[in-house]
């Protein structure tokens, strides 16, 4: 049963191309003005679901619901309501940026006048309002993202998709399109988020949904997650791989040893830092090992992936199930 606080509901979402399962039975929901973070690598099924919630694509099997309504039984009601922006921005070059929103505003059935007027609110917003009259080819990355956002929102959907928006932004353009992901929240707007920046996640959604293979593997907050290693991380950086492993080797007795990020740091997790910390530098210093860096600090999301997947996030994984989709990106910003 759905329960009438969810604004996006999938159960059992099945999606196989040819020997590909790009979805194997995912169920995940969304309750109304939250931020559900769709977490996982390249291929693990993010797009896909995302593609069949916005009508784009059709399930093999299973039940998705946008604000109530069956996305295979009724699409043009659902693209009435929802607005998507992915990872390319699909902003027409050769026209300005105002000519790009009021080109959404005809296709959404907006009136005139109320077109105009979000228009201009949606150009301020984004701090677009200098550049509305210049055509869209001598834009900025950045500026580019936040036109294509504006577009999705040209028709005040009270459900927004957001596939990877951040992909290829800057740190500083990255952190701008976060704080207005952040004030449409605030505003009530429901907010399906994928990403594989582990910090964007942390940062913005409310609950997060780790896919791996098309399959969940993993559901709570960021805070649920990270709780879930249990331990601190002790960080030793040695001067050589090598080095690296002999003191990997010594130090096994005392936590859960693994490499680090690079093959040259030992990964320690363990219960109690302050205690283990000087156990630490005693094992090395008995085995004549002489650390160059020794870091203690508490799980990050890229730990919990990494734990339940074997691998980092920004890794492809085989069999990328997005990929066969992803020749004919098209795209949806409502009724058209």
């Amino acid at each position: 049963m759905m329960d009438v606080s969810d604004a996006i509901v999938v159960d059992g979402l099945k999606k196989r191309y040819g020997s590909v399962v790009a979805l194997g039975g995912v169920d995940f929901s969304v309750p109304s003005g939250t931020v559900l973070g769709l977490l996982g690598p390249n291929g693990a099924g993010k797009t896909t679901s995302v593609r069949v919630l916005t009508t784009i694509l059709a399930a093999d099997e299973g039940r998705a619901e946008v604000l109530g309504i069956n996305v295979a039984e009724d699409p043009q009601s659902v693209r009435e309501r929802i607005g998507l922006a992915g990872q390319y921005a699909a902003v027409d070059e050769n026209l300005t940026g105002s000519e790009n929103l009021r080109l959404v505003g005809r296709l959404t059935h907006l009136p005139k006048q109320l077109m105009l007027e979000r228009i201009d609110e949606l150009l301020t917003r984004f701090d677009l309002e200098d550049a509305k009259d210049r055509p869209v080819r001598t834009y900025s990355g950045g500026m580019r993202r936040r036109l294509d956002l504006a577009a999705a929102l040209v028709h005040r959907p009270p459900v927004l998709f957001l596939d990877e928006p951040t992909t290829g932004l800057d740190p500083s353009g990255r952190q701008d399109l976060w704080g207005v992901i952040e004030g449409l929240v605030r505003e009530g707007t429901t907010v399906l988020l994928t990403t594989q920046y582990l910090e964007e996640a942390d940062r913005l959604a409310d609950n997060i949904v780790v896919i791996d293979h098309g399959l969940v593997i993993a559901e709570g907050t960021s805070a649920t997650l990270k709780a879930q290693l249990g331990a601190t991380i002790i960080e030793v950086g040695f001067a050589d791989p090598e080095t690296a492993r002999r003191a990997n080797t010594a130090l096994c007795n005392i936590g859960i040893c693994g490499q680090g990020a690079m093959p040259s740091i030992v990964e320690l997790k363990v219960d109690d830092s302050a205690r283990v910390v000087l156990e630490v530098v005693r094992t090395l210093d008995a085995a004549h090992l002489e650390p160059t860096t020794l870091t203690v600090r508490e799980p990050t999301l890229d730990d919990v992936f990494l734990s339940l997947t074997g691998h980092k996030a920004e890794e492809p994984v085989a069999g990328d199930g997005d990929t066969p989709a992803a020749n004919g990106r098209r795209r949806n910003r409502g009724a058209a």
